[in-house]
């Protein structure tokens, strides 16, 4: 029985710690030094090729191999999710039947940063007879995968990172860079809002940072919701209530309409002045009137902001009559909202029901 060779083994190469710290720092500032050269130096069909994505009836099918393939997935990731519908389509599995995937109202995005790849390479034919607008992502003008495609997005001629320099890696920063810049570009022309953007993106932290004042907010079942004229003794009486509870009453006129609110901290002020009477007289004459309020079509981020700016505990949400439907507390946006203090005893200021505050 014959003996297994041995492989030979390069035994690792001591670094210590400050040699690890500069190289990491060499490598990242070399990337981040060709990113801005590329910055400095879009080229000049750069334009044509966001035309040709905005102006897409179908889909954008990116196609690449290796790394760059990689970088491709990534790239229909972010174009799916700001509004391109794309789909990526490896070049081995094109030639297997998956190029009819490619319909004539589609657009392809082709990476390789040689432009020599020959799974690239050998489908170029084959795209060019579809007639559809081909844009590539490419080290220079001069390859066959420049040659062959109707729009080209040079990357210069870049210098991998680390000592061997031969792994990709400034090559896919820069491709990824491009692509980027392809699809935000693309997004801003088309007019792509947060709003559309939670539609595609409803999961994780993102989701919930995106999430609409509906999702959110406490129903009105949920809610403390007295007459205005009813006497401060009566109004507590009625809305004890099991389960949350929320730091402010909504108060309402005979017809419903949200007319004020009265707070924790306008409670703890009259009891400061320590007469009983008070507590028999309308809620109305202690409540704040006009308070802030916010549309359930509105978005969590702009509740988040509401609180910051002005300063406040409890955001009311009301309907286009102006009738409340439910509240926000700042408790229910813990998660969202800036690592800053808040004023408890902050005033309650009216806003209006568009979309910016009014002054007051």
């Amino acid at each position: 029985m014959s003996t297994p060779a041995r492989v030979s083994v390069t035994p690792a190469k001591h670094l210590n710690t400050f040699e690890q710290i500069r190289l990491a720092q060499e490598i990242i500032l070399s990337e981040a030094s060709a990113l801005t050269h590329l910055g400095d130096n879009l080229p000049e069909q750069f334009c044509d090729a966001v035309a040709a994505i905005s102006q897409t009836t179908g889909s954008l099918i990116v196609i690449g191999i290796g790394k760059a393939g990689l970088i491709g997935q990534k790239l229909v990731a972010t174009f799916a999710s700001t509004g391109t519908p794309a789909h990526f389509l490896h070049p081995s599995e094109a030639i297997h039947g998956d190029l009819g995937r490619i319909q004539g109202n589609d657009t392809v995005l082709l990476l390789s940063y040689s432009g020599e790849t020959e799974e690239i390479t050998r489908l170029l034919s084959e795209l060019a007879a579809l007639e559809i607008p081909r844009i590539a992502i490419t080290s220079s003008l001069n390859n066959t995968l420049a040659r062959q495609s109707s729009i080209v997005l040079p990357l210069g001629i870049l210098h991998e990172a680390g000592s061997l320099r031969l792994a990709p890696s400034t090559s896919t920063t820069a491709m990824l860079a491009m692509g980027d810049a392809l699809a935000l570009v693309t997004s801003e022309l088309q007019q792509f809002t947060a709003r559309d953007f939670a539609q595609f993106h409803p999961g994780g932290s993102l989701g919930r940072k995106l999430a609409s004042v509906r999702e959110v907010m406490r129903p009105l079942a949920e809610c403390r919701v007295a007459q205005q004229h009813q006497t401060i003794r009566d109004v507590f009486v009625a809305s004890s209530m099991p389960g949350r509870r929320t730091g402010a009453i909504m108060l309402i006129d005979s017809a419903g309409v949200l007319t004020g609110l009265f707070t924790d901290s306008d409670l703890a002020r009259m009891l400061e002045q320590n007469n009983d009477t008070n507590f028999d007289t309308p809620i109305g004459n202690y409540m704040t009137a006009n308070p802030i309020t916010i549309s359930d079509t509105r978005m969590l981020a702009d509740a988040v902001e509401i609180f910051s700016a002005r300063r406040i505990s409890e955001l009311p949400v009301t309907n286009d009559a102006g009738e409340p439907v439910g509240l926000v507390d700042i408790t229910d946006t813990v998660a969202f909202y800036p690592t800053q203090s808040v004023n408890e005893n902050a005033t309650v200021i009216k806003i209006s029901t568009s979309d910016s505050p009014s002054k007051s």
